[in-house]
């Protein structure tokens, strides 16, 4: 199961795309947006006229055309998940949002962050998760699904997963803290990343050197690591320990740095980079 574009083509610029796994159930509302979507974000910088413009239009797209309240959230790189069942008349701050009340929207914003929806097909529940490594190593989708379950009596063999793109493991270099604060926490960290080794430009230039007899100071045990974390791996094993089955967990393929004529990406444009939004609901 991929993370596909709704009736058009990646080239043809689309505004929305969909988990054709959860295509399946009428009564869900889902959908990332790209960046042909602009920029969904409010910040103190970024004039509120085209974001409203923008959100009217990416709402108008997931929709059709319906209006619905969006719930959103300051993210903190938290744990924190509010089960709301309104729309607040006040900010919330937190990475996880899930709902029993039809009618309301739930969104995250990323731009390299994993976004992750959820659906409980039974009890037609939703949450949205926002998984960048912090909130990823204090298991913020694993205790999504433990909060629905304890919300709404959710059966994790009833969930549906719809990991959102984000940057992959060939592009998330992290430093030797990150992938530490892994092994801290979880028994199979060790799968989750992989290291590479930076040739110089001695080893660049003269190869065969290397072939042969390596200079003093030259081996490959001398040149400097490179840490790759793969985000995507370690929020499909949560999903799995929460009891998700397998077959139910879907992934985008679409990395936010390779991509980045499809998608924002603050690794790729820093500042620059506006903001994805993943959003969910249940249709009133």
């Amino acid at each position: 199961m991929v993370l596909v574009p709704t009736k058009v083509a990646i080239k043809s610029r689309p505004i929305v795309m969909r988990a054709e796994a959860l295509e399946k159930f009428p009564w869900l509302l889902h959908g990332f947006s790209t960046r042909h979507a602009g920029n969904l974000d409010f910040t103190k910088d970024t004039p509120r006229p085209p974001v409203e413009g923008n959100r009217r239009s990416f709402i108008g797209r997931l929709t059709g055309g319906k209006a619905y309240p969006l719930v959103t959230l300051r993210q903190i790189h938290s744990d924190l998940i509010h089960h709301v069942s309104d729309a607040p008349g006040h900010p919330l701050a937190g990475d996880g949002l899930i709902t029993r009340t039809a009618g309301l929207l739930l969104a995250v914003e990323t731009a390299d962050c994993l976004p992750v929806i959820v659906a409980d097909r039974r009890s037609r529940a939703v949450g949205v998760f926002h998984a960048g490594w912090r909130g990823t190593v204090k298991r913020i989708v694993e205790k999504g699904v433990g909060e629905m379950r304890r919300s709404f009596r959710t059966r994790p063999k009833d969930v549906y997963a719809a990991i959102g793109p984000g940057v992959h493991d060939c592009c998330y270099q992290v430093g030797a803290e990150v992938r530490d604060r892994f092994h801290s926490q979880f028994a199979y960290a060790g799968e989750l990343f992989r290291e590479t080794r930076d040739a110089d430009e001695i080893h660049e230039r003269y190869p065969l050197l290397f072939l042969t007899a390596r200079a003093p100071g030259h081996s490959e045990e001398h040149l400097p690591k490179k840490i790759f974390l793969d985000l995507v791996a370690a929020n499909r094993r949560q999903l799995l320990d929460a009891g998700v089955p397998e077959a139910h967990i879907s992934a985008s393929p679409l990395c936010t740095v390779c991509r980045n004529d499809l998608l924002f990406s603050y690794r790729k444009e820093k500042d620059a980079a506006g903001r994805l939004m993943a959003v969910v609901g249940i249709s009133g």
